[in-house]
C-alpha cells in the first residue's frame, strides 16, 4: 500500500443515495477528499460533464483518474485494487450500493423548495412515491 495520501475529488449530490454511498467509503477509510456539490453549485456539474463527457454522478477523481458515475462500492473496490487503502471488514455507515430512499427524496425536494423560496423563486414541491 502506498504511504501517500490519494488526492481525491468528488463530484456529488446533496442528497443522493448513491452519493452518500460514496461519502460512507471516505468515511470508512478516513480519506481526506474536496467534496463539489452539484447541486448547490452548477458550475461544479459543468465541469465534472467536462471531466467525464457524460452527467450522471456521483463521480470521483482520485489522483488524476476520474471514475464517472459509480457507487461507493465501486469506488472501495478501485481504492483496494491500486493499493490507496487496505482491505477493512469494518461495515460503512450507509449504503454504499443503492439510490435514494422515498424519505431522501422528499428531504431532497423540501430542501430545493426551500432554496428557491429563499432566493425568491417560484417552485414547487414534488412527493415522489
Amino acid at each position: 500500500m502506498s504511504n501517500e495520501k490519494p488526492q481525491i475529488t468528488t463530484y456529488l449530490k446533496t442528497f443522493c443515495g448513491w452519493s452518500e454511498g460514496v461519502r460512507a467509503i471516505m468515511r470508512k477509510y478516513d480519506l481526506e477528499f474536496e467534496e463539489k456539490d452539484i447541486i448547490k453549485n452548477p458550475a461544479f456539474r459543468w465541469e465534472m460533464e467536462q471531466k467525464t463527457g457524460q452527467p450522471l454522478s456521483p463521480c470521483v477523481e482520485v489522483n488524476g483518474e476520474m471514475l464517472p458515475d459509480v457507487s461507493g462500492e465501486e469506488v472501495e473496490a478501485f481504492l483496494i485494487q491500486k493499493g490507496l487503502v487496505e482491505p477493512s471488514e469494518a461495515e460503512p455507515d450507509a449504503a454504499i450500493d443503492s439510490s435514494c430512499s422515498p424519505e431522501q427524496h422528499e428531504k431532497q425536494a423540501l430542501a430545493e423548495a426551500s432554496a428557491n423560496a429563499a432566493k425568491g423563486e417560484p417552485g414547487k414541491i414534488v412527493f415522489l412515491d
